[in-house]
């Protein structure tokens, strides 16, 4: 079987780290490139994480580009307080020898999929603003990706806000840009998402991986809980869900971005009955599944 080739544009964060490992430890999945964007924490933080991963993992032939330090129109936000203040947590790797491209992150994006039309899973985890800018700068992209998946959104409430998801908040206006492009949009977003959380039982199964999981797997998966019970490792299912599709129940949806709302900025307005959909919301996770093939995933990395 071809492995599905994925373009992963992220800000590194705890669970974009997470998701990197699973690209790269699932065989039916090939990491191509990387791209970054402002979000979790700054563009240089986000960027020297990626780098660095790049290099632990013996990863330096897959580029690694860096793209948008804001947002399109308004103030960047950071979520430091959950990612810590250079965004992997108490996660320290050694230094990357190797610089980012020269090649920007929108350059790299739009290249990409016009030299492999139809063959490339587009999977954006962060802010969509490099997504946002790549589409103003080639619209036809709608038209050469296999897939677009995003981490983003939800249809109930919101984790920045209480309408309002963080990636979605950090840049509403290029969320409604990414929505209304024309391509049909996987909207993997928080009601799916905080199913997937990392428990005491999923941890101990992860402190099994050796030194990937004292060293990288447990600590990213461990710093910040979202739910009493765990940290949810949102990121990570978006990759999951290109890999495995089976493991998801799913609903078509047309999804609009609130832009202008004094206390509802950023929601993702979902509406499950539209006519004319846009988008595909997975509202149900196979939580075994999903961890077992995540873990098995994992286990295959070699350092």
């Amino acid at each position: 079987m071809t492995a599905k080739k994925i373009l992963l544009d992220c800000d590194p964060g705890l669970d974009d780290a997470l998701a990197i490992l699973l690209a790269h430890g699932d065989h039916a999945l090939e990491l191509i490139a990387i791209t970054t964007v402002g979000g979790n924490v700054d563009l240089a933080n986000t960027t020297r994480n990626a780098l660095q991963l790049r290099e632990y993992l013996g990863l330096e032939h897959i580029p690694v580009a860096a793209g948008a330090a804001a947002p399109l129109v308004r103030p960047a936000i950071s979520a430091a307080e959950v990612h810590g203040d250079e965004g992997l947590g108490n996660v320290v790797l050694p230094a990357a020898r190797l610089e980012a491209s020269v090649t920007p992150a929108v350059d790299l994006i739009v290249e990409t999929l016009r030299a492999s039309p139809g063959e490339i899973h587009l999977v954006a985890t962060g802010p969509l603003t490099n997504i946002a800018l790549a589409l103003h700068q080639d619209p036809a992209i709608i038209d050469l990706v296999a897939s677009f998946t995003i981490m983003g959104g939800s249809f109930t409430r919101g984790n920045a806000t209480p309408a309002a998801e963080f990636n979605i908040l950090a840049d509403p206006e290029a969320a409604a840009v990414v929505f209304a492009a024309g391509w049909q949009t996987v909207m993997v977003g928080l009601d799916l998402t905080n199913q997937a959380i990392a428990t005491h039982e999923i941890v101990e199964r992860m402190a099994l991986l050796g030194r990937l999981g004292n060293d990288l797997v447990v600590p990213l998966s461990t710093f910040w809980k979202d739910d009493p019970t765990g940290q949810a490792v949102h990121d990570v299912v978006a990759v999951a869900f290109v890999a495995r599709p089976d493991l998801f129940q799913s609903r078509l949806a047309h999804v609009e971005v609130e832009t202008t709302g004094t206390f509802t900025s950023g929601m993702t307005v979902v509406d499950f009955d539209a006519a004319v959909p846009n988008a595909i919301v997975p509202v149900a996770l196979d939580v075994e599944g999903f961890w077992d093939y995540v873990l098995e995933s994992y286990a295959r990395i070699r350092l």
